[in-house]
């Protein structure tokens, strides 16, 4: 299997410092033949901060996969019974969302989206980053490893002096994770 075999969603969660690392992997997966289908949290969509504003992300991310941005819970919703995506790729995965992935909470348009995917038992593919990884967030990243069909892109300690319980992923191995996870296996740094 090649990445020229996959749709892609490809969702992003509120983590705006790692948008750039997120989309150059989008951009990524497309080169490298993937079709993409852009998924945005409703906060990372409709939201100015210091990492650039909404508009201009919105606009790069659906020049990227030549599409719209699947941004609401009903947009989301039919992923899983049209069998939208072969996998859900969630760059970045906050803490927050990786909590209402771990507690079935489906309230924005990323949870929704891998909820009706993972009900049709097709993989989705975590990329982490998170101030407190190793803090409160541990118990979710625990949860969700032993849950079927998900995968993570691997991940270690951001800033270990300045942040000590923060964890992000090595976004650059999205690609080869997705792979990974295709197969079943869970991609090991």
């Amino acid at each position: 299997m090649t990445l020229s075999d996959l749709t892609v969603g490809y969702a992003l969660c509120g983590s705006f410092c790692t948008f750039e690392k997120a989309i150059a992997q989008m951009r990524a997966l497309k080169e490298q033949g993937a079709t993409v289908l852009p998924i945005m949290s409703e906060n990372a969509c409709n939201t100015d901060t210091r990492f650039g504003r909404a508009s201009d992300i919105v606009w790069e991310i659906e020049d990227i996969c030549g599409r719209k941005i699947i941004k609401s819970i009903v947009e989301a919703e039919p992923i899983g019974p049209k069998k939208m995506c072969d996998i859900i790729v969630v760059a970045p995965c906050t803490g927050n969302t990786l909590a209402k992935l771990a507690n079935a909470i489906t309230d924005t348009s990323v949870t929704m989206a891998c909820k009706s995917h993972l009900r049709i038992g097709r993989p989705v593919l975590l990329c982490l980053a998170t101030n407190d990884g190793l803090g409160a967030t541990a118990k979710n990243i625990g949860a969700m490893i032993n849950t079927k069909n998900i995968y993570f892109v691997p991940f270690s300690q951001d800033d270990y002096d300045k942040k000590p319980k923060s964890l992000v992923a090595h976004f650059e191995m999205i690609p080869e994770s997705v792979l990974a996870a295709m197969e079943g296996k869970q991609l090991k740094l």
